[in-house]
């Protein structure tokens, strides 16, 4: 369950970024929307980095020794 949650997240990261870059080539900085998706995209990045955080603290998540 939590690691489908962070591969959503990251995919949905991942989308967003596209989709800015598809905005930024199209637009031309005529309109928002790749402020939009790059504000969602660090959202997200944001989102996901509190997540990481409490399942961690929460004993949800184990990290490797290396």
């Amino acid at each position: 369950m939590i690691k489908f949650v962070i591969i959503a997240c990251l995919l949905l990261i991942v989308l967003s970024m596209a989709s800015g870059l598809f905005y930024l080539v199209s637009d031309k900085g005529e309109s928002k929307k790749m402020v939009t998706a790059l504000s969602i995209r660090v959202g997200l990045s944001l989102l996901l980095f509190a997540f990481l955080l409490i399942a961690w603290s929460q004993g949800l998540l184990k990290p490797h020794g290396m």
